[in-house]
Parts: structure tokens; C-alpha cells; sequence
């Protein structure tokens, strides 16, 4: 089964990520192929350069093909990117074509983006469950 994990919750990134999911994936144990991860809001800042979580889980993603993306508005607000929000403009108005805005000292391989941007990168890859921590 592939799945997807979509963290939205406070601490999901340092405690159910951090100290569960990663180290499965990084001990090949945890029974399912994780084809993605999306971070919203404080879990964002488990993706910054030298992060201990961070570091570790760019390395487990690079070796198993694990899509890292975090949120484009949620990651602009900490300083984790830089440019516009990728689908809407200053008013809130969407947008039809995307907005450059680039992940900024954050681990090797993540990349930004809002939903329209994750099913992209997906699509080639989909999981067969999305799990919303």
C-alpha cells in the first residue's frame, strides 16, 4: 500500500513524525511505501537546513523516493521561502497560472507548494491512502 502523509496538527512533525514514522522508515519497518509528505504551519520548521529531523528525513526521502513538499503560504510566513503564494494573489483571488516562490534554508530535495502542485507531483506516484496527522 502507498500513502501519503499530510501533517497538519501541532507537533506532528517533531512527535508522530519525528519519533515515529521517520525512524521506521529509516529501520525498513513501517509497512507501507510512503509516497509523500505535506507540512502545514509549525511543522514546517522540521524541514529547516540542520534540523535534526529534518536532515534525517531528506536523507530517508532521497533513498526512497518520499516526496517532501510544504505548504507555499505556510512556509513564506516562517521565512522557509521566498517569492508569492504559487495559486493566489494579495487579495485572496486565485490565480491561473502559479507564482514563483522557492523553498529557503530548508534540507536538500523539498520543495513548495499549495494542493494544485502536490496532485501534480503525484500523479505519476498516487498513494492508494492520503493520512492526515
Amino acid at each position: 500500500m502507498k500513502v501519503a502523509y499530510v501533517f497538519t496538527h501541532p507537533r506532528c512533525g517533531t512527535y508522530k513524525l519525528g519519533q515515529m514514522i521517520l525512524p521506521q522508515l529509516e529501520a525498513g519497518v513501517h509497512g507501507a511505501q510512503v509516497v509523500g509528505m505535506f507540512f502545514f504551519d509549525d511543522n514546517c520548521f522540521v524541514l529547516r537546513q540542520g534540523d535534526p529531523i529534518g536532515e534525517r528525513l531528506a536523507k530517508v526521502a532521497q533513498e526512497q523516493n518520499i516526496l517532501l513538499m510544504m505548504c507555499d503560504m505556510c512556509a513564506l510566513e516562517r521565512n522557509l521561502a521566498e517569492g508569492e503564494p504559487r495559486w493566489c494573489d494579495a487579495q485572496g483571488r486565485g490565480r491561473r497560472e502559479p507564482a514563483r516562490c522557492v523553498p529557503k534554508n530548508v534540507v536538500k530535495g523539498v520543495q513548495v507548494g499549495c494542493f494544485p502542485d502536490l496532485y501534480e507531483a503525484l500523479k505519476d506516484n498516487p498513494p492508494d491512502q492520503v493520512i492526515a496527522l
